[in-house]
C-alpha cells in the first residue's frame, strides 16, 4: 500500500489545513481522515511533534482554551502556504490518487475476506454434525459448544469487518457513537457471557 503522504508532504498539508481554521489536535487528525475518506487516520504521534516542529519554526501558534490546546497558523505560516500554492495542489492531486489507490486495495481486501469467509461457511454447512457425546461426559459436550461459539464469533467478526471495510471504501464515514456503540454492546454480551459462566 503506497503511503498517502510524501516525505515533507504532511507537513504542509497541516499548515493549510490551519490557514483554513484554528484547530485542536484531534479537530486535525478527523480532518485529514475526512479528506481521505476515512483511508488515512494517522495517530497522535505522527501528528503532535510535527505541530511542535512547526511551532519551533514560528510557523504555528498554540492557546489554551481550558484542557485544550489549539492550534493557529502565523503570518509567516500563511506566507509559506502561498508561496508553496503549486505545491500545495500537487500534492492534493497525489492524494486524491493515494486515496482511490488504497481504496482500491481496501475493496480487493474485502472481495478476498468475503471469498474466504464463503468457503469456510460452506466447509462448515457441509460438513456432518458432530455427534452427540454421551450423556455422561459433560467435559465432551461442552467442547462441543464451543467450537459452536466460536464459530459464532468469527463469522461475526468476519461479517461486521467486511461491512466497516466495505462501507469505508465506497466514501462512508464511521462515527466515533457508532463505534462506542459497538464497543458498549460488545462489552454487554461479554459481562452476560462472564455472568453465565459463573
Amino acid at each position: 500500500m503506497p503511503p498517502v503522504f510524501n516525505h515533507g508532504d504532511l507537513r504542509l498539508y497541516l499548515l493549510s489545513l490551519l490557514a483554513e481554521r484554528p484547530l485542536h489536535g484531534y479537530g486535525i487528525i478527523q480532518a485529514l481522515s475526512e479528506r481521505t475518506g476515512g483511508t488515512y487516520t494517522p495517530s497522535a504521534g505522527t501528528i503532535y511533534p510535527r505541530l511542535s516542529k512547526l511551532e519551533d519554526e514560528g510557523l504555528v501558534t498554540k492557546t489554551q482554551e481550558g484542557r485544550t490546546t489549539i492550534y493557529s497558523i502565523t503570518d509567516a505560516g500563511r506566507a509559506e502556504v502561498k508561496r508553496r500554492a503549486a505545491e500545495l495542489d500537487g500534492i492534493q492531486n497525489g492524494l486524491s490518487d493515494s486515496v482511490r489507490i488504497i481504496a482500491d486495495g481496501v475493496r480487493n481486501n474485502v472481495r478476498e475476506a468475503m471469498k474466504s469467509m464463503r468457503a469456510d461457511f460452506a466447509a462448515a454447512a457441509s460438513s456432518p454434525p458432530p455427534e452427540e457425546p454421551p450423556a455422561e461426559d459433560p467435559r465432551a459436550a461442552a467442547r462441543i459448544q464451543l467450537a459452536r461459539a466460536e464459530t459464532l464469533l468469527a463469522g461475526f467478526r468476519a461479517t461486521i469487518r467486511a461491512d466497516l471495510r466495505t462501507h469505508i471504501a465506497r466514501g462512508g464515514s464511521l462515527t466515533p457513537e457508532l463505534v462506542d456503540a459497538l464497543t458498549a454492546d460488545l462489552d454487554g454480551v461479554t459481562e452476560r457471557v462472564r455472568s453465565s459462566l459463573g
